[in-house]
């Protein structure tokens, strides 16, 4: 007896109901099985946080150290001899007592402690300069709490960096910078250090914030993070999950003293460039061409033409510096440096004191509407000099007639012999001088101050205060609605920017 074997049916003879409700069957298997397939995919891609950090604790933990620092205090001598009159016939009585009795001035050793890491075998280590500053011994704590000496190799305070040098009879275990302009706010981060004295204490956290200005230095660009910090953490690396050292950990924001979530920590790419020049000549030198900048504001933004407020605004250029060997000018704004774009004026120092000295770079500016590209050779930074200048005047104090710019708020006049003497306005200078200002107006708003001088407006000098109001008129019928005033005045050179909308 034969088998019927079962046919295979074609969809295509279904009648049309049941070939709708086929196609639809198969779109559903389609999509669950879709569905499965991100499922099971998806966790292993977006999982951004590990289950633990206890391996990379273990890892981590031995090239972490302690800093303890002594330093010898002189105590006070005691009570002090009480003053007589001259001739006093109990003057030499006490004088004799006291030099008799009066215990001679004790010396007693403050300790404070910090933390370090290890970022060579050799045994140099890195921590924060006011961990170590002033001491009379540095000692260095491994983890297996064995005590070593350490020799100071070199400090830089402008970012509190200090690297150490111990001598060990073995191989040190050492972490490696990482790329902190990697960073994203949110990313993980790891902690370790020697808060209140305890030692190999491991926190995280995340990156809350980047490019933090505390106004600690000049060279400010702190990593902030909610990972607790402490006293006693300062001077300790601040991980990534991979284990690099992508922050020194530095200062704390704390009514109470203690850790509220607000830590800062000086980047990787900052710190790593200092610990080089100091393990290879102890000392560190910065990049420098010479000119004195400015914010960028929104109304000198308007009026130089710029898009958006960027760059630093060049106030002033030193004479037989860099940038004016490489006609940089007043009132050029720098937006670029060595390809690295300068989004903001502080942004700049920490650029050009990266840069290496003797290299000759190309620099972005804007001048007259366009941009620019200069070849600047960058010279070292002179961390010691200082250029005063002394003025002194006396005599005639005359006033000197003014001229009131009424729609901008202030009145000036020209510079002659008695204004210099009146304002002390140093030989050389030339424009019109300041010598009112409407405490409501807008120039005070800026910053004008009695016996600024205003150098130039809107790029061009100015000679009498004539050359202010015809200047005005000249920018309103071109259809601008600010003017830029370059000043110069106490601070130095600096430009301000005055809205003319209503100027008559």
């Amino acid at each position: 007896m034969k088998t019927a074997l079962p046919q295979r049916v074609n969809p295509a003879t279904y009648p049309a109901p049941l070939r709708l409700l086929a196609a639809a069957q198969t779109a559903a298997c389609t999509l669950i099985l879709s569905l499965l397939v991100l499922i099971a995919t998806t966790p292993a891609q977006a999982k951004e946080h590990p289950e633990s950090f206890a391996d990379l604790a273990d890892a981590l933990l031995p090239a972490v150290v302690n800093i303890s620092t002594t330093q010898s205090l002189e105590g006070r001598p005691g009570i002090e001899m009480p003053n007589f009159p001259p001739g006093s016939p109990f003057e030499e009585f006490f004088k004799e007592f006291f030099e008799r009795n009066q215990p001679h001035p004790q010396q007693r050793r403050a300790t404070s402690l910090g933390s370090g890491f290890i970022v060579d075998p050799s045994g140099y280590v890195v921590t924060n300069n006011h961990v170590i500053q002033d001491a009379d011994e540095i000692t260095v704590i491994l983890h297996d709490d064995t005590r070593l000496p350490a020799k100071l190799i070199g400090r830089d305070p402008k970012t509190d960096v200090a690297v150490l040098k111990v001598d060990s009879p073995i191989t040190l275990p050492a972490v490696a910078f990482g790329d902190s302009d990697n960073l994203r706010v949110g990313d993980w981060v790891v902690a370790i250090g020697n808060p209140f004295g305890f030692g190999g204490t491991v926190t995280a956290g995340i990156i809350s914030a980047r490019n933090r200005d505390i106004n600690s230095g000049p060279y400010d660009d702190f990593l902030q993070t909610d990972a607790s910090i402490n006293r006693g953490n300062s001077g300790g690396p601040m991980f990534n999950l991979d284990g690099q050292v992508i922050g020194v950990n530095t200062a704390i924001y704390s009514p109470s003293g203690g850790s509220i979530g607000i830590g800062f920590a000086i980047p990787s790419n900052i710190v790593r460039p200092i610990v080089r020049q100091l393990i290879d000549t102890g000392e560190v030198k910065r990049g420098w061409i010479g000119v004195r900048i400015q914010e960028v504001t929104p109304e000198i933004a308007d009026t130089l033409g710029l898009e958006k407020p960027k760059g630093a605004l060049v106030a002033s250029v030193i004479d037989d510096g860099p940038a004016a060997a490489a006609d940089i000018r007043a009132g050029d704004v720098i937006v670029e440096f060595s390809g690295r774009a300068v989004d903001e004026m502080r942004s700049l120092p920490r650029i050009v004191a990266d840069t290496d000295v003797g290299q000759t770079v190309p620099v972005k500016v804007w001048r007259d509407g366009k941009e620019q590209t200069l070849d600047v050779k960058v010279a070292a930074l002179d961390e010691g000099e200082a250029k005063m200048a002394e003025a002194e005047g006396s005599g005639d104090q005359r006033e000197t007639e003014s001229e009131k710019i009424e729609s901008l708020g202030f009145s000036v006049s020209s510079i002659d012999d008695a204004a210099r003497e009146r304002y002390d306005i140093a030989a050389g200078t030339n424009g019109v001088v300041v010598t009112a200002v409407d405490a409501a107006g807008a120039a005070a708003e800026k910053g004008l101050r009695v016996g600024d001088v205003i150098v130039e407006l809107s790029q061009e000098e100015v000679t009498k205060p004539d050359d202010i109001s015809s200047k005005i008129k000249a920018a309103q019928s071109a259809g601008r609605k600010t003017v830029l005033l370059l000043v110069e005045g106490q601070g130095g050179m600096r430009f301000i920017a005055l809205r003319i909308d209503n100027a008559k």
